[in-house]
Protein backbone atom coordinates (compact mmCIF):
# COMPACT_ATOMS: atom_id res chain seq x y z
CA UNK A 1 0.00 0.00 0.00
CA UNK A 2 1.07 3.54 -0.70
CA UNK A 3 3.02 5.44 1.95
CA UNK A 4 1.72 8.98 2.44
CA UNK A 5 3.76 11.95 3.50
CA UNK A 6 2.07 14.90 5.23
CA UNK A 7 0.99 17.30 2.54
CA UNK A 8 2.23 20.33 4.43
CA UNK A 9 5.69 18.84 4.90
CA UNK A 10 5.88 18.07 1.20
CA UNK A 11 5.01 21.64 0.36
CA UNK A 12 7.48 23.16 2.81
CA UNK A 13 10.25 20.96 1.44
CA UNK A 14 9.32 21.73 -2.15
CA UNK A 15 9.13 25.46 -1.48
CA UNK A 16 12.52 25.46 0.22
CA UNK A 17 14.08 23.51 -2.60
CA UNK A 18 12.58 25.82 -5.19
CA UNK A 19 13.68 28.93 -3.34
CA UNK A 20 17.23 27.58 -3.12
CA UNK A 21 17.10 26.85 -6.82
CA UNK A 22 15.78 30.26 -7.78
CA UNK A 23 18.36 32.17 -5.76
CA UNK A 24 21.34 29.89 -6.13
CA UNK A 25 21.31 26.92 -8.41
CA UNK A 26 19.55 28.79 -11.23
CA UNK A 27 22.80 30.50 -12.22
CA UNK A 28 24.38 27.16 -13.11
CA UNK A 29 23.88 26.17 -16.73
CA UNK A 30 23.28 22.57 -17.84
CA UNK A 31 26.55 20.76 -18.39
CA UNK A 32 26.76 19.36 -21.91
CA UNK A 33 28.11 15.83 -22.10
CA UNK A 34 29.03 13.50 -19.29
CA UNK A 35 31.78 13.54 -16.72
CA UNK A 36 35.23 12.37 -17.77
CA UNK A 37 35.55 8.60 -18.09
CA UNK A 38 31.97 7.90 -19.22
CA UNK A 39 30.37 8.44 -22.60
CA UNK A 40 27.03 7.48 -24.06
CA UNK A 41 28.70 5.93 -27.09
CA UNK A 42 30.89 3.68 -24.96
CA UNK A 43 28.01 2.71 -22.66
CA UNK A 44 25.84 1.83 -25.64
CA UNK A 45 28.49 -0.15 -27.53
CA UNK A 46 27.32 -3.59 -26.24
CA UNK A 47 23.78 -2.78 -27.42
CA UNK A 48 24.57 -1.53 -30.91
CA UNK A 49 21.99 -2.95 -33.32
CA UNK A 50 19.36 -3.34 -30.57
CA UNK A 51 15.85 -2.05 -31.31
CA UNK A 52 13.70 -0.74 -28.48
CA UNK A 53 10.03 0.20 -28.56
CA UNK A 54 8.80 3.26 -26.69
CA UNK A 55 5.27 4.52 -26.02
CA UNK A 56 4.50 8.15 -26.85
CA UNK A 57 1.40 10.36 -26.88
CA UNK A 58 0.01 12.66 -29.56
CA UNK A 59 1.15 15.77 -27.67
CA UNK A 60 3.82 18.44 -28.24
CA UNK A 61 6.47 16.96 -25.95
CA UNK A 62 6.50 13.74 -27.95
CA UNK A 63 6.78 15.57 -31.27
CA UNK A 64 9.93 17.12 -29.77
CA UNK A 65 11.11 13.70 -28.57
CA UNK A 66 10.72 12.18 -32.02
CA UNK A 67 12.64 15.06 -33.59
CA UNK A 68 15.61 14.40 -31.30
CA UNK A 69 15.66 10.60 -31.42
CA UNK A 70 17.99 10.53 -34.48
CA UNK A 71 20.69 12.15 -32.32
CA UNK A 72 20.51 9.25 -29.88
CA UNK A 73 20.44 6.65 -32.64
CA UNK A 74 23.47 8.16 -34.36
CA UNK A 75 25.50 8.20 -31.16
CA UNK A 76 24.52 4.75 -29.91
CA UNK A 77 23.58 2.55 -32.84
CA UNK A 78 20.39 1.71 -30.92
CA UNK A 79 17.17 2.02 -32.93
CA UNK A 80 14.22 3.64 -31.17
CA UNK A 81 10.76 2.83 -32.50
CA UNK A 82 7.76 4.71 -31.16
CA UNK A 83 4.09 3.79 -30.88
CA UNK A 84 1.70 6.73 -30.54
CA UNK A 85 -1.52 6.63 -28.53
CA UNK A 86 -4.07 9.23 -27.55
CA UNK A 87 -3.94 9.65 -23.79
CA UNK A 88 -7.27 7.88 -23.29
CA UNK A 89 -5.91 4.67 -24.87
CA UNK A 90 -2.37 4.56 -23.49
CA UNK A 91 -3.06 2.92 -20.11
CA UNK A 92 -5.22 0.22 -21.67
CA UNK A 93 -2.57 -0.55 -24.31
CA UNK A 94 0.27 -0.75 -21.80
CA UNK A 95 -1.77 -2.82 -19.35
CA UNK A 96 -2.69 -5.27 -22.11
CA UNK A 97 0.99 -5.47 -23.04
CA UNK A 98 1.84 -6.46 -19.46
CA UNK A 99 -0.97 -8.90 -18.69
CA UNK A 100 -0.47 -10.70 -22.02
CA UNK A 101 3.35 -10.70 -21.67
CA UNK A 102 3.54 -9.53 -25.28
CA UNK A 103 6.81 -7.61 -24.75
CA UNK A 104 5.55 -5.04 -27.22
CA UNK A 105 6.98 -2.05 -25.33
CA UNK A 106 10.32 -1.59 -23.60
CA UNK A 107 10.00 2.10 -22.68
CA UNK A 108 6.86 2.51 -20.61
CA UNK A 109 5.19 5.91 -20.40
CA UNK A 110 3.55 6.36 -16.99
CA UNK A 111 1.14 9.07 -15.95
CA UNK A 112 1.91 9.85 -12.31
CA UNK A 113 -1.49 8.39 -11.38
CA UNK A 114 -0.39 5.03 -12.86
CA UNK A 115 2.72 4.81 -10.69
CA UNK A 116 1.09 2.69 -8.02
CA UNK A 117 -0.43 0.26 -10.51
CA UNK A 118 2.80 -0.31 -12.42
CA UNK A 119 4.99 -0.54 -9.31
CA UNK A 120 2.64 -2.78 -7.29
CA UNK A 121 2.32 -5.14 -10.24
CA UNK A 122 6.14 -5.24 -10.65
CA UNK A 123 5.73 -4.33 -14.30
CA UNK A 124 8.52 -1.76 -14.18
CA UNK A 125 12.12 -1.87 -12.96
CA UNK A 126 13.36 0.24 -10.02
CA UNK A 127 15.58 3.01 -11.32
CA UNK A 128 18.38 2.05 -8.93
CA UNK A 129 18.93 -1.13 -10.97
CA UNK A 130 20.47 1.10 -13.62
CA UNK A 131 21.80 4.07 -11.67
CA UNK A 132 23.87 1.70 -9.52
CA UNK A 133 25.50 0.21 -12.61
CA UNK A 134 28.57 2.35 -13.46
CA UNK A 135 28.58 1.04 -17.03
CA UNK A 136 25.10 2.50 -17.63
CA UNK A 137 24.84 5.40 -15.19
CA UNK A 138 25.80 8.80 -16.61
CA UNK A 139 27.65 10.69 -13.83
CA UNK A 140 26.07 13.90 -15.19
CA UNK A 141 22.47 12.69 -14.67
CA UNK A 142 22.15 14.89 -11.55
CA UNK A 143 18.83 13.85 -10.01
CA UNK A 144 18.92 16.96 -7.82
CA UNK A 145 18.38 19.07 -10.94
CA UNK A 146 14.86 17.66 -11.22
CA UNK A 147 12.20 19.51 -9.25
CA UNK A 148 11.66 17.49 -6.05
CA UNK A 149 7.90 17.21 -6.50
CA UNK A 150 8.48 15.49 -9.84
CA UNK A 151 10.88 12.88 -8.53
CA UNK A 152 8.51 12.19 -5.65
CA UNK A 153 5.60 11.76 -8.07
CA UNK A 154 7.25 8.65 -9.53
CA UNK A 155 8.29 7.01 -6.28
CA UNK A 156 6.38 4.15 -4.73
CA UNK A 157 7.17 3.06 -1.18
CA UNK A 158 10.21 5.36 -1.44
CA UNK A 159 11.53 3.55 -4.53
CA UNK A 160 12.16 5.63 -7.67
CA UNK A 161 10.73 4.04 -10.82
CA UNK A 162 10.91 6.69 -13.51
CA UNK A 163 12.56 9.84 -14.81
CA UNK A 164 10.14 12.72 -15.40
CA UNK A 165 9.27 13.67 -18.96
CA UNK A 166 6.39 15.87 -20.18
CA UNK A 167 5.76 17.57 -16.85
CA UNK A 168 2.75 19.85 -16.44
CA UNK A 169 1.15 22.43 -14.26
CA UNK A 170 -2.25 23.95 -14.86
CA UNK A 171 -1.88 27.59 -15.93
CA UNK A 172 -4.13 30.54 -16.69
CA UNK A 173 -3.79 31.45 -20.36
CA UNK A 174 -5.35 34.81 -21.16
CA UNK A 175 -5.82 37.18 -24.05
CA UNK A 176 -4.20 40.37 -22.76
CA UNK A 177 -5.67 42.39 -25.64
CA UNK A 178 -9.24 41.43 -24.70
CA UNK A 179 -8.52 42.08 -21.03
CA UNK A 180 -7.06 45.49 -21.80
CA UNK A 181 -10.06 46.40 -23.95
CA UNK A 182 -12.30 45.50 -21.02
CA UNK A 183 -10.27 47.73 -18.69
CA UNK A 184 -7.99 45.17 -17.04
CA UNK A 185 -4.22 45.55 -16.87
CA UNK A 186 -3.59 42.14 -15.29
CA UNK A 187 -5.34 38.76 -15.03
CA UNK A 188 -7.50 37.61 -12.11
CA UNK A 189 -5.68 36.05 -9.18
CA UNK A 190 -8.71 34.36 -7.58
CA UNK A 191 -11.61 32.35 -8.90
CA UNK A 192 -14.03 34.85 -7.39
CA UNK A 193 -12.38 37.67 -9.36
CA UNK A 194 -12.54 35.66 -12.56
CA UNK A 195 -16.26 35.07 -12.19
CA UNK A 196 -17.50 38.29 -10.61
CA UNK A 197 -15.15 41.00 -11.87
CA UNK A 198 -13.83 39.74 -15.20
CA UNK A 199 -16.66 37.46 -16.30
CA UNK A 200 -19.40 40.01 -17.03
CA UNK A 201 -17.10 42.40 -18.91
CA UNK A 202 -15.55 39.69 -21.08
CA UNK A 203 -18.74 37.82 -22.01
CA UNK A 204 -20.84 38.86 -25.00
CA UNK A 205 -23.19 36.03 -25.87
CA UNK A 206 -24.68 37.80 -28.87
CA UNK A 207 -21.18 38.04 -30.35
CA UNK A 208 -20.36 34.46 -29.36
CA UNK A 209 -17.48 35.46 -27.07
CA UNK A 210 -16.99 34.36 -23.48
CA UNK A 211 -14.78 35.14 -20.53
CA UNK A 212 -13.74 31.58 -19.70
CA UNK A 213 -13.93 27.98 -20.88
CA UNK A 214 -13.39 24.85 -18.75
CA UNK A 215 -12.68 21.58 -20.57
CA UNK A 216 -15.15 19.10 -19.05
CA UNK A 217 -15.60 16.13 -21.40
CA UNK A 218 -16.69 12.97 -19.62
CA UNK A 219 -13.65 10.85 -18.80
CA UNK A 220 -10.33 11.83 -17.24
CA UNK A 221 -10.83 15.40 -18.50
CA UNK A 222 -13.99 15.69 -16.38
CA UNK A 223 -12.29 14.09 -13.38
CA UNK A 224 -8.98 15.94 -13.47
CA UNK A 225 -9.49 19.18 -15.36
CA UNK A 226 -13.01 20.01 -14.30
CA UNK A 227 -13.91 18.29 -11.01
CA UNK A 228 -10.53 18.23 -9.24
CA UNK A 229 -9.74 21.82 -10.21
CA UNK A 230 -12.63 22.99 -7.98
CA UNK A 231 -12.17 20.40 -5.24
CA UNK A 232 -8.92 21.36 -3.53
CA UNK A 233 -9.15 25.15 -3.91
CA UNK A 234 -12.48 25.21 -2.07
CA UNK A 235 -11.45 22.97 0.83
CA UNK A 236 -12.24 19.50 -0.46
CA UNK A 237 -9.97 16.50 -1.05
CA UNK A 238 -10.23 12.95 -2.31
CA UNK A 239 -9.80 11.31 1.07
CA UNK A 240 -8.23 11.69 4.48
CA UNK A 241 -4.54 10.73 4.05
CA UNK A 242 -4.50 8.83 7.36
CA UNK A 243 -7.81 6.99 7.32
CA UNK A 244 -8.61 7.00 3.60
CA UNK A 245 -12.14 8.07 4.47
CA UNK A 246 -13.39 9.83 1.29
CA UNK A 247 -14.03 13.57 1.54
CA UNK A 248 -15.89 14.03 -1.74
CA UNK A 249 -19.16 15.11 -0.13
CA UNK A 250 -17.52 17.42 2.42
CA UNK A 251 -18.59 21.06 2.77
CA UNK A 252 -15.51 22.10 0.81
CA UNK A 253 -16.36 19.75 -2.05
CA UNK A 254 -19.91 21.07 -2.14
CA UNK A 255 -18.66 24.67 -2.27
CA UNK A 256 -16.30 23.81 -5.08
CA UNK A 257 -18.98 22.20 -7.24
CA UNK A 258 -21.40 25.02 -6.49
CA UNK A 259 -18.79 27.49 -7.68
CA UNK A 260 -18.14 25.47 -10.81
CA UNK A 261 -21.85 25.54 -11.60
CA UNK A 262 -21.90 29.32 -11.12
CA UNK A 263 -19.37 29.76 -13.96
CA UNK A 264 -21.89 28.61 -16.59
CA UNK A 265 -23.09 32.14 -17.54
CA UNK A 266 -19.56 33.20 -18.57
CA UNK A 267 -18.71 30.01 -20.47
CA UNK A 268 -19.69 28.70 -23.92
CA UNK A 269 -22.70 26.36 -23.95
CA UNK A 270 -22.07 22.63 -24.16
CA UNK A 271 -18.80 22.81 -22.23
CA UNK A 272 -19.41 19.30 -20.83
CA UNK A 273 -18.77 18.00 -24.35
CA UNK A 274 -15.49 19.88 -24.82
CA UNK A 275 -12.05 18.34 -24.40
CA UNK A 276 -8.64 20.06 -24.42
CA UNK A 277 -8.53 20.48 -28.19
CA UNK A 278 -11.87 22.29 -28.36
CA UNK A 279 -11.11 24.67 -25.49
CA UNK A 280 -7.62 25.49 -26.76
CA UNK A 281 -9.08 26.12 -30.21
CA UNK A 282 -11.72 28.47 -28.76
CA UNK A 283 -8.98 30.57 -27.26
CA UNK A 284 -6.73 30.35 -30.32
CA UNK A 285 -9.59 31.77 -32.40
CA UNK A 286 -10.29 34.60 -29.96
CA UNK A 287 -13.65 33.20 -28.80
CA UNK A 288 -12.74 33.03 -25.11
CA UNK A 289 -10.56 35.38 -23.09
CA UNK A 290 -9.23 32.89 -20.53
CA UNK A 291 -8.69 29.16 -20.07
CA UNK A 292 -7.01 27.08 -17.38
CA UNK A 293 -4.97 24.51 -19.27
CA UNK A 294 -1.81 22.44 -18.98
CA UNK A 295 1.57 24.04 -19.59
CA UNK A 296 2.07 21.79 -22.63
CA UNK A 297 -0.55 23.75 -24.59
CA UNK A 298 1.56 26.89 -24.79
CA UNK A 299 3.09 25.46 -27.97
CA UNK A 300 -0.34 25.10 -29.59
CA UNK A 301 -1.56 28.54 -28.56
CA UNK A 302 1.67 30.10 -29.82
CA UNK A 303 1.64 28.28 -33.17
CA UNK A 304 1.54 30.85 -36.00
CA UNK A 305 -0.21 28.35 -38.26
CA UNK A 306 -3.20 27.78 -35.96
CA UNK A 307 -3.44 30.62 -33.43
CA UNK A 308 -4.88 34.07 -34.09
CA UNK A 309 -3.95 35.33 -30.63
CA UNK A 310 -0.18 34.86 -30.52
CA UNK A 311 0.52 38.56 -30.10
CA UNK A 312 -2.06 38.79 -27.32
CA UNK A 313 -1.19 35.54 -25.53
CA UNK A 314 -0.10 35.80 -21.90
CA UNK A 315 0.29 33.26 -19.09
CA UNK A 316 -0.18 33.44 -15.32
CA UNK A 317 -0.64 31.19 -12.33
CA UNK A 318 -4.00 29.50 -11.88
CA UNK A 319 -6.52 31.49 -9.82
CA UNK A 320 -6.68 30.68 -6.11
CA UNK A 321 -9.74 29.53 -4.24
CA UNK A 322 -10.93 30.59 -0.79
CA UNK A 323 -9.28 27.57 0.86
CA UNK A 324 -6.08 27.08 -1.18
CA UNK A 325 -4.07 27.90 -4.26
CA UNK A 326 -3.75 24.29 -5.38
CA UNK A 327 -3.07 24.27 -9.13
CA UNK A 328 -3.67 21.33 -11.40
CA UNK A 329 -0.73 18.93 -11.37
CA UNK A 330 -0.07 16.16 -13.86
CA UNK A 331 2.55 14.64 -16.08
CA UNK A 332 4.54 11.60 -17.08
CA UNK A 333 7.74 9.65 -16.62
CA UNK A 334 9.49 7.01 -18.64
CA UNK A 335 10.05 3.64 -16.97
CA UNK A 336 11.69 0.40 -18.08
CA UNK A 337 9.52 -2.68 -18.62
CA UNK A 338 10.48 -5.56 -16.33
CA UNK A 339 9.27 -8.00 -18.98
CA UNK A 340 11.81 -6.92 -21.60
CA UNK A 341 15.02 -8.93 -22.02
CA UNK A 342 17.96 -7.57 -20.05
CA UNK A 343 19.76 -6.16 -23.09
CA UNK A 344 16.66 -4.24 -24.11
CA UNK A 345 16.18 -3.02 -20.54
CA UNK A 346 19.70 -1.62 -20.50
CA UNK A 347 19.34 -0.02 -23.93
CA UNK A 348 15.99 1.47 -22.94
CA UNK A 349 17.46 2.96 -19.79
CA UNK A 350 20.26 4.57 -21.80
CA UNK A 351 17.60 6.19 -24.00
CA UNK A 352 15.49 7.39 -21.07
CA UNK A 353 18.54 8.73 -19.25
CA UNK A 354 19.61 10.61 -22.38
CA UNK A 355 16.14 11.98 -23.09
CA UNK A 356 15.73 13.25 -19.51
CA UNK A 357 19.27 14.64 -19.28
CA UNK A 358 20.31 18.20 -18.45
CA UNK A 359 22.00 18.56 -21.84
CA UNK A 360 18.91 17.58 -23.86
CA UNK A 361 16.39 19.59 -21.78
CA UNK A 362 16.94 22.97 -23.51
CA UNK A 363 16.64 21.32 -26.92
CA UNK A 364 13.33 19.75 -25.90
CA UNK A 365 11.95 23.07 -24.65
CA UNK A 366 12.93 24.78 -27.88
CA UNK A 367 11.01 22.13 -29.81
CA UNK A 368 7.85 22.50 -27.73
CA UNK A 369 8.32 20.00 -24.89
CA UNK A 370 7.72 20.63 -21.19
CA UNK A 371 10.44 19.34 -18.85
CA UNK A 372 11.06 19.23 -15.10
CA UNK A 373 14.72 20.28 -15.12
CA UNK A 374 15.60 23.23 -12.86
CA UNK A 375 18.57 24.38 -14.91
CA UNK A 376 16.59 24.56 -18.15
CA UNK A 377 13.27 25.81 -16.76
CA UNK A 378 14.95 28.70 -14.92
CA UNK A 379 17.46 29.62 -17.62
CA UNK A 380 16.94 33.40 -18.11
CA UNK A 381 17.04 33.21 -21.90
CA UNK A 382 14.50 30.38 -22.04
CA UNK A 383 12.25 32.07 -19.47
CA UNK A 384 12.19 35.21 -21.58
CA UNK A 385 11.42 33.22 -24.73
CA UNK A 386 8.75 31.02 -23.13
CA UNK A 387 6.53 32.95 -20.69
CA UNK A 388 4.83 29.82 -19.37
CA UNK A 389 8.02 28.77 -17.56
CA UNK A 390 7.95 31.36 -14.74
CA UNK A 391 4.38 30.66 -13.49
CA UNK A 392 4.87 26.92 -13.95
CA UNK A 393 8.03 26.88 -11.83
CA UNK A 394 6.40 29.11 -9.21
CA UNK A 395 3.46 26.75 -8.90
CA UNK A 396 5.65 23.67 -8.57
CA UNK A 397 6.92 25.16 -5.30
CA UNK A 398 3.60 24.25 -3.67
CA UNK A 399 2.18 21.59 -5.99
CA UNK A 400 0.52 18.52 -4.53
CA UNK A 401 1.53 15.34 -6.35
CA UNK A 402 -1.48 13.58 -4.86
CA UNK A 403 -3.78 16.13 -6.50
CA UNK A 404 -5.19 12.96 -8.04
CA UNK A 405 -4.62 9.77 -6.02
CA UNK A 406 -1.77 7.59 -7.30
CA UNK A 407 -3.12 4.40 -5.78
CA UNK A 408 -3.91 1.42 -8.06
CA UNK A 409 -7.66 1.96 -7.54
CA UNK A 410 -7.57 5.41 -9.11
CA UNK A 411 -8.89 4.38 -12.57
CA UNK A 412 -12.04 3.01 -10.90
CA UNK A 413 -12.37 6.14 -8.79
CA UNK A 414 -11.89 8.36 -11.82
CA UNK A 415 -14.69 6.59 -13.67
CA UNK A 416 -17.08 7.22 -10.78
CA UNK A 417 -16.23 10.92 -10.67
CA UNK A 418 -16.42 11.24 -14.46
CA UNK A 419 -19.88 9.67 -14.52
CA UNK A 420 -21.55 11.60 -11.70
CA UNK A 421 -19.42 14.71 -12.16
CA UNK A 422 -20.69 15.10 -15.71
CA UNK A 423 -24.29 14.62 -14.56
CA UNK A 424 -23.81 17.24 -11.86
CA UNK A 425 -22.36 19.70 -14.34
CA UNK A 426 -25.17 19.08 -16.84
CA UNK A 427 -27.75 19.68 -14.12
CA UNK A 428 -29.35 16.25 -14.42
CA UNK A 429 -28.16 15.41 -10.89
CA UNK A 430 -28.12 17.74 -7.91
CA UNK A 431 -24.77 18.76 -6.46
CA UNK A 432 -25.18 17.30 -2.97
CA UNK A 433 -26.96 14.10 -4.09
CA UNK A 434 -24.34 13.62 -6.80
CA UNK A 435 -21.44 14.11 -4.41
CA UNK A 436 -23.05 11.69 -1.96
CA UNK A 437 -23.17 9.06 -4.71
CA UNK A 438 -19.51 9.72 -5.59
CA UNK A 439 -18.49 9.53 -1.93
CA UNK A 440 -20.37 6.29 -1.30
CA UNK A 441 -19.04 4.49 -4.38
CA UNK A 442 -15.46 5.57 -3.77
CA UNK A 443 -15.75 4.45 -0.16
CA UNK A 444 -16.72 1.03 -1.51
CA UNK A 445 -13.71 0.99 -3.85
CA UNK A 446 -11.31 1.96 -1.04
CA UNK A 447 -12.86 -0.61 1.30
CA UNK A 448 -12.55 -3.38 -1.30
CA UNK A 449 -8.95 -2.33 -1.87
CA UNK A 450 -8.12 -2.73 1.82
CA UNK A 451 -7.53 0.95 2.50
CA UNK A 452 -10.53 1.37 4.80
CA UNK A 453 -10.78 -1.21 7.54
Amino acid sequence: MKCFHPRGARRIAAAAATAAMLFGVAAAQPTPGAAAGWSLADAAAPYKGTTINVVILDRPSYVAEKALIPQFEKTTGITVKTTTYPYESALKAETLNFVSNSNQYDGILADLIWTGTFANSKWVVPLSTFTSNPKLADPALDLKDFFPVWLDAFKWDNVQYGLPFDSYSGLLYYNKCLLKKAGFSSPPTTWAELRDKYGPKLTNKSAGTYAYALQSLRGETQTADSFSRFLWDFGGSWYDPKTYAPQLASPGAVKGMEFRASLAPIMPPGIVSDDHAQVVQLMAQGKVAMITEWSSFYTTLNDPATSKVRDCLAVAKEPAGPAAADPAFGGFAYMVSSQSPQAKQDATYLFIQWLASKAVAPQLINKGAVVARKGADTDPALMKKYPYLAPMVAQWAHSNYDWRPRIPQYPQMSEVVANYGSQIQQGSLGIKPGLDKINDEIKGILTSGGYIK
